[in-house]
């Protein structure tokens, strides 16, 4: 049985299935519909709409408040540019793989690519300390998104 968090982010990414790019929600307005505190719908947003999966959300407080999602629009060879630099000299186990999902979801890497990525960025196959393992994790994700970029090159030729 899925948890909150996870009905909360199904719900918000099927309102992104209508065909938009940007929602406005109201985060009392979904609290109450799912009948839990506001902070569990800032926990969502800030654990599964991040701008490593492909979203970045802004939000006003106050009476007339909203929360505004976007779903940054994708295309391959410019993305994958972006990704690399948003990788930096270092990422945690979780950012990266909410990169990978990412990437799943919007079709750039297939499945048996994803579960490559993933096993090369595992912690439990990267044994050694951090902050190092980050670094490495940086390196080897920045290596397979280029050979993917690369590979979206050759077929732009």
């Amino acid at each position: 049985m899925p948890n909150l968090a996870d009905v909360i982010e199904n719900f918000i990414k099927e309102m992104f299935q209508e065909g938009k790019n940007i929602l406005e929600i109201q985060r009392n307005e979904l609290a109450s519909k799912f009948r839990c505190a506001p902070s569990q719908i800032n926990y969502v947003l800030t654990t599964r709409f991040t701008v490593e999966r492909g979203y970045i959300v802004e939000s006003r407080r106050g009476g007339g408040g909203y929360i505004r999602i976007k779903k940054l629009k994708i295309r391959n060879d410019e993305f994958l540019r972006e990704l690399i630099e948003l990788v930096g000299d270092s990422i945690s186990s979780s950012k990266a793989g909410g990169l990978v999902q990412f990437m799943l979801e919007e079709g750039i890497i297939s499945k048996r690519e994803a579960e490559l990525f993933w096993a090369a960025i595992n912690r439990k196959n990267l044994e050694i300390p951090l902050p190092e393992r980050d670094r490495l994790r940086a390196r080897l994700l920045k290596a397979m998104i280029a050979a993917l970029l690369g590979h979206e090159e050759e077929k732009g030729d």
